[in-house]
């Protein structure tokens, strides 16, 4: 079983902690220390918990109680931790969407990474706090095969199991599609890649390094360009290895000039209460370098404890 970082608070007690960060917030200054420890050690729905408790006993929104208290990228991170997961992913999705230009890197990381069922939250979710239809809204940003494939992805329906007499006509179709021929039939690995599931493409994959001598990745990185190309290999890592996936993400994140903080939040965020400590395990076999350290070069104040606290430990 993945496992994350954040876990439920054992002895939890929502009012008792909605006293605590109104006490937190009262007078001079915030006690900043306070509101990340707690908020930290708390799951997404406790934390639900206790904004219902704040409201009622001081009659204001807990979110924005803090919004007023907070700046910068630590408001930024505190305010992602009061949002339920669903309406987060909904609303880093509409952001993509809406601001000049669409971050297509927002697209292909939610999509490729969250299950059918998280998919289909998400789309009702969308629904309810932005008003619109999310396939509709992604079809006006998007076009060809990467439309295509992002739209099966929205569909959520992903096949389960292993079909055991699919693995090597999967394999040779996809050979055939991409390799074995001149220009690249795209619908083939928009098919494949789109519907079966993470166990059977796994075989598929051994299969197709088999009849090909190549990776699968470095096919798509041979025969597809842009979006597409990124799509289908986030696909793939996924299927492969979801913790790895995200890994990878954050590694980039902080290892360029200047270090990518919308992403760096977003994942690590996300991926608190669902395989924060595979995703470190992940990074220091394949960076030698832990998680924790790379957060502490590349961050500071508030921001950067409350990022270590999500990490949850140096390996």
């Amino acid at each position: 079983m993945p496992l994350g970082s954040v876990r439920p608070f054992v002895n939890f007690n929502a009012k008792q902690d909605a006293e605590v960060l109104r006490r937190a917030m009262k007078g001079i200054g915030t006690d900043e220390d306070v509101v990340f420890m707690l908020l930290s050690a708390r799951s997404n729905d406790q934390r639900q918990q206790i904004k219902a408790e704040f409201k009622k006993a001081y009659g204001k929104d807990l979110v924005s109680a803090l919004k007023s208290e907070l700046g910068g990228l630590f408001e930024h991170l505190i305010v992602a931790l009061m949002t339920p997961p669903s309406s987060y992913d909904a609303s880093q999705l509409h952001k993509a969407l809406k601001g000049a230009g669409t971050e297509d890197d927002v697209l292909i990381e939610i999509l490729a990474s969250r299950t059918g069922k998280q998919v289909k939250d998400i789309i009702k979710v969308y629904k309810k706090e932005f008003n619109g239809k999310l396939e509709k809204d992604i079809c006006g940003d998007t076009s060809g095969h990467y439309q295509k494939l992002l739209v099966i992805l929205l569909q959520g329906s992903r096949e389960v199991g292993v079909e055991e007499d699919k693995i090597e006509e999967d394999a040779k179709e996809l050979y055939a599609a991409g390799e074995g021929k001149f220009g690249t039939d795209e619908e083939k690995f928009i098919t494949i890649l789109g519907n079966r599931s993470a166990e059977h493409l796994r075989k598929v994959f051994d299969a197709y390094k088999e009849l090909s001598g190549s990776d699968i990745e470095d096919s798509i990185e041979g025969e597809t360009t842009g979006n597409l190309e990124n799509l289908l290999l986030a696909v793939v890592k996924c299927a492969r290895s979801v913790p790895q996936f995200f890994a990878e993400g954050l590694y980039k994140s902080m290892r360029r000039a200047g270090t990518d903080d919308d992403t760096l939040m977003r994942i690590m965020v996300s991926r608190s209460e669902v395989d924060m400590l595979d995703i470190r395990a992940s990074f220091k076999r394949t960076y030698g370098a832990s998680l924790y350290n790379t957060i502490q070069e590349d961050t500071t104040g508030d921001y950067q404890k409350a990022l270590l606290y999500l990490c949850g430990g140096n390996d």
